[in-house]
């Protein structure tokens, strides 16, 4: 059974992933989709070049790669199958920005803290 996939929506109803990925370059949208739906069929199998863990954080990084531009998707697993993509960027250094890092994880507190309360 495949995994679902969640977007994590800020209370004001904003989609920060969805944005994100309808700034993108129709190609480079197409194979952030692509793999999306590997994400989904293959869960937590799906490893490196697709996927990589950010040390400590609880969130994991999926790597999308078109020609010469690179971008990310943060997500982190939520209770029984189901993967919660908070926000992307285009990378532009070697190395993930912090604020970056730091966006992510407020993004998946604000929806653990909401999803608990249900």
């Amino acid at each position: 059974m495949d995994w679902q996939v969640e977007y994590y929506k800020k209370e004001n109803g904003d989609i920060p992933v969805l944005d994100f990925l309808l700034s993108l370059e129709a190609k480079m949208r197409a194979k952030a989709f692509s793999e999306i739906e590997l994400l989904e069929k293959h869960g937590p199998e799906l490893r490196e070049p697709y996927v990589k863990p950010v040390k400590g954080k609880g969130l994991f990084e999926l790597r999308i790669k078109f020609a010469s531009d690179i971008s990310r998707i943060f997500y982190f697993t939520y209770h029984q199958k189901t993967f919660v993509l908070l926000h992307g960027f285009t990378k532009k250094t070697q190395k993930t920005p912090q604020r970056e890092i730091e966006r992510a994880l407020r993004y998946k507190e604000d929806y653990e803290r909401r999803c608990d309360n249900e």
